[in-house]
């Protein structure tokens, strides 16, 4: 819904005489990252009337693009601030028609580069609804207002050159709060995490990108050529996640397994808010680590309610930041043991501390996990609920997040797609007795040695 409270605030303060005598300028920004373009285009502003600035909101600009460094309350108040800015609004859509039809702002300015591109639509539909009441669009050259500058590409920049623990850390919960589903994509090692740092897609008028990334047990131990069965120790797993750190800037979620003894899992905690991951993920089993999918084929234990509880209990009171989360993995559809069991667990663990719910399932369809969904709906003390869809993978994103999920991780894709390939690769040098052949399957030499661009 539109601020009504600002909007009616806003058109009393329009109202008055003073005011009255001079004509609006609406302005809408990010302002992701304040630069000189955006201070010229407020004077450009300024010389029409006065300056209402329609500031997007974190949930708008997520909509598009990478979830903004400063919140939105911060960047309200850095443009409260600037000479010229005569009140700022909330533009909680990258719609701009519904705020500039309850203002009817007399002059509408924006940069002349959404002239071409995926805003071009939008620029259309703007000057068409601000001719309704005489309203004009004026479009100053943003490249003559600010010299080619773009906060998108200062970030990009900026963060090119890494980031700090802190920093990084904080973001997951951040892009939690103002996107309705995170995405999350498996890493095992520094090219993977550069994969989910760099791919987007264009879809329509949105960039799609993966939000952070997964440090998952089953592929940092397959990736060493190790069984999933928990000998690959913290140890190691410290040195990839370092690895990775060194080439990314996304957040990082990583999975524990069951997070050992409660007083090592304590330490673990320690150790990984040190390092700057943002969350880690528990699974409600003990003894002899087997991986969740192969279900009851093999012998899984479930920890009681009570010692996991305990073990949730001291993982949060021996964290030291206020951003760091703790997930709960309900391992009770995995061994069979009804939905009563996983929805009488979600509710301890909630009780316990856990900043959020990991739903499992192995079966091919996702009836289960909607079941779950259904009924998880109805508490009263939710957290965030998280879905790895491994095994029922004709889900949608739209269709988990009408059921009530909050964050997905694709938990095991990269290396999934990579070993095939380079299998391929190694029986089709064997057969030809040379590698012609595997050339279609590989990219070429100039570009893997340009890859990782120096300096970047």
């Amino acid at each position: 819904m539109l601020n009504e409270i600002n909007y009616r605030i806003l058109i009393l303060m329009v109202r008055k005489k003073e005011v009255k005598k001079e004509k609006i300028v609406y302005l809408p920004m990010a302002i992701d990252l304040l630069h000189h373009g955006h201070i010229n285009i407020i004077n450009e502003g300024r010389k029409l009337g006065k300056v209402v600035v329609g500031l997007l909101t974190d949930e708008a600009i997520a909509n598009y693009k990478r979830v903004p460094l400063t919140s939105y309350e911060q960047r309200k108040k850095i443009l409260e601030n600037i000479v010229g800015v005569y009140a700022v609004v909330s533009q909680e859509t990258d719609d701009y028609i519904p705020i500039i039809s309850k203002l009817k702002p007399d002059y509408f300015v924006h940069g002349d580069d959404w002239k071409t591109g995926v805003q071009k639509e939008k620029r259309m539909r703007v000057i068409k609804v601000m001719k309704k009441w005489g309203g004009r669009v004026v479009e100053p050259s943003y490249f003559g207002m600010g010299g080619g500058i773009s906060s998108t590409k200062l970030i990009e920049n900026l963060m090119s050159r890494g980031t700090t623990p802190e920093r990084r850390g904080r973001m997951l919960k951040r892009v939690m709060e103002v996107k309705p589903l995170t995405r999350i994509l498996e890493v095992h090692n520094g090219l993977t995490g550069r994969i989910v740092e760099k791919v987007k897609v264009m879809h329509g008028k949105k960039i799609r990108e993966f939000d952070g990334m997964w440090l998952s047990s089953l592929t940092d131990s397959v990736a060493k050529g190790k069984p999933d069965t928990g000998c690959v120790d913290f140890t190691s797993r410290h040195n990839t996640i370092d690895q990775i750190f060194d080439v990314t800037t996304k957040p990082m979620i990583v999975d524990a397994d069951n997070g050992g003894f409660p007083q090592h899992f304590a330490l673990m905690v320690k150790t990984l808010e040190r390092l700057g991951v943002s969350a880690v993920i528990i699974e409600d089993k003990i003894g002899l680590k087997a991986n969740s999918l192969f279900g009851t084929d093999v012998v899984q234990t479930q920890d009681s309610i009570e010692d996991f509880c305990q073990k949730i209990s001291m993982g949060k009171k021996s964290q030291v930041t206020d951003y760091f989360m703790i997930f709960a993995r309900i391992e009770s559809l995995i061994l069979k043991k009804g939905m009563r069991d996983a929805l009488a667990r979600a509710r301890a663990y909630i009780g316990a501390g856990a900043d959020g719910i990991l739903i499992h399932s192995k079966e091919n369809n996702p009836s289960e996990i909607f079941a779950f969904c259904k009924e998880y709906k109805k508490f009263k003390n939710k957290v965030p609920l998280t879905v790895v869809p491994s095994t029922y993978s004709s889900v949608t994103e739209k269709e988990l997040e009408k059921a009530g999920v909050n964050m997905v991780i694709y938990a095991n894709h990269q290396l999934r797609s990579a070993y095939p390939a380079m299998t391929k690769t190694a029986e089709l040098i064997l057969r030809h007795e040379g590698c012609g052949e595997a050339e279609k399957l590989c990219m070429p030499i100039k570009e893997i040695l340009t890859l990782i661009p120096w300096g970047d």
